[in-house]
């Protein structure tokens, strides 16, 4: 009775919707199954809304990466349909909206300077030199490399190549922000202080992000939905609003709620590990 208590109470504090806009990127029955007969993903259905900040939940191999490429365009779903709409709400074939991904690797050009790999992208598109060293100035600010512009990836440790990477998609001044596991590599302080950069960037930005992640932890920590999957073939299970604080730092790390909506999301992979629906 006591954790049946604790779940409701939990739930009438989440229920209050989280700000956000109108649907940009929608997931309706999507399955992918590949040429070598791996089937990745089965019906998941979901909606992302202007402003979310969205984490896909689940063990290794339940899909969350190739929904991310679908959603990013990189990847076709073998059944169902991804939805993408323009700043207007309206419904398109394709990305229409300025979209940017981060990858689990830095990928980052070893013989350019960390300006000119964030500037790589703003080059491709044509974007005037001026403006895009604009543009690569307020990226390496916001991530806090302004001072290492001139500096080699080489030069950099693990976490400030990532910042390297994440700064090469904010010069695009993207719109959708789609990450997939960017510290899942790192060690766990460089993480957590890496996830509290990202969320204060968020709400600084107002860009809607959807983040892949394995950690339990991490996922509520940033978002303001998780949306948790179940082992391949990989379909939604649990879509679980968080209402943490607006400033969250390490108090909210230790606070009952965390702890609680940890522990909900832990019984929800752990149904799913069973094979319940």
């Amino acid at each position: 009775m006591k954790r049946e208590m604790d779940m409701s109470a939990l739930g009438a504090a989440a229920g209050k919707p989280h700000d956000a806009g109108p649907v940009v990127l929608h997931a309706d029955r999507v399955g992918k199954t590949y040429p070598n007969g791996t089937h990745a993903l089965d019906t998941a259905t979901l909606s992302i809304r202007q402003g979310e900040f969205v984490s896909l939940l689940g063990p290794s191999g339940c899909g969350k990466s190739t929904l991310l490429k679908m959603f990013a365009g990189l990847e076709s779903p073998s059944g169902g349909r991804i939805g993408w709409c323009d700043e207007q709400g309206r419904e398109s074939a394709e990305p229409g909206r300025s979209m940017a991904m981060v990858f689990q690797e830095a990928t980052l050009m070893p013989w350019a300077r960390v300006a000119a790999n964030a500037r790589l992208p703003l080059d491709l598109a044509g974007v005037p030199r001026g403006e895009g060293d604009r543009r690569v100035a307020e990226a390496l600010s916001l991530v806090g490399l302004d001072q290492f512009a001139n500096a080699y990836p080489r030069e950099l440790s693990g976490g400030m190549q990532m910042r390297a990477s994440i700064a090469r998609a904010l010069a695009t001044e993207p719109g959708v922000l789609l990450m997939d596991e960017p510290f899942g590599a790192l060690d766990e302080f460089t993480r957590n202080r890496l996830d509290a950069d990202l969320q204060n960037l968020w709400k600084a930005r107002g860009f809607t992000v959807v983040f892949v992640t394995h950690s339990i932890y991490e996922a509520v920590f940033l978002s303001s939905r998780v949306i948790v999957m179940a082992a391949r073939p990989g379909r939604v299970i649990a879509d679980v609003p968080i209402d943490g604080p607006a400033e969250r730092d390490e108090s909210f790390r230790v606070s009952a709620p965390f702890i609680e909506y940890c522990r909900v999301l832990s019984d929800h992979l752990a149904r799913a590990n069973r094979g319940e629906r």
